[in-house]
């Protein structure tokens, strides 16, 4: 199908069976947005927050990358994620944030492949996932007995973590967390066996 017919068509359909059947809700939308969430998942196209869980529009504040990383506090770099979290804590209030990792993720497979010489053979993906290169030593040295494919799933749980370590270097985020207004939780979607497990931090 040609490539904007298949948009239009896309959003005819959603208009029909969504826009029009919820004129409350719509109306509502068009004053603001209250989402409780916010959720860091990753680009893949086989990964979707909002068909995975089922999310309404103004349900949740999304953020999708490559290998679904949060990169620590630093004004210099990755601002656009800083802007992010800053915009869904302090002015929308989200009152939880999910980071959500999934199975045979290109990005940490990526991390998982980075020369030990530091040479790249890329002009952004390897500067981007070095922001949970921790997960990657981790997984080096302690599961060096295990076949690559093995190393990038256990590597793909434990980028999760160092993403929401590094969620907690935001000062604005640790406030909340101590006030007990915000909650922050790691998922992982495995879309090989269609299981989805999370936990809290």
């Amino acid at each position: 199908m040609d490539p904007i017919k298949r948009l239009q068509s896309g959003f005819e359909h959603f208009k029909k069976e969504t826009y029009e059947k919820k004129p409350d809700v719509f109306r509502t939308l068009a004053d603001g947005q209250s989402p409780k969430f916010m959720v860091f998942a990753c680009a893949d196209s086989r990964v979707c927050p909002s068909v995975l869980f089922n999310f309404a529009p103004g349900e949740a504040f999304m953020v999708r990358n490559i290998a679904n990383m949060v990169p620590p506090y630093d004004k210099t770099k990755y601002t656009g994620v800083g802007a992010a979290v800053e915009y869904a804590v302090r002015h929308l209030k989200v009152e939880n944030i999910v980071v959500i990792g999934h199975s045979r993720c290109g990005g940490i497979k990526g991390l998982m492949s980075i020369k030990d010489d530091g040479s790249s053979s890329s002009d952004f993906i390897e500067d981007w996932v070095k922001i949970c290169m921790p997960a990657r030593e981790k997984v080096k040295s302690s599961c060096s007995e295990l076949a690559f494919p093995d190393q990038c799933t256990k590597c793909e749980k434990e980028a999760v973590n160092v993403s929401l370590d590094n969620l907690k270097t935001y000062p604005f985020v640790k406030e909340a967390l101590e006030k007990k207004t915000l909650a922050v939780y790691g998922g992982y979607y495995d879309f090989v066996s269609g299981d989805f497990e999370a936990w809290t931090v």
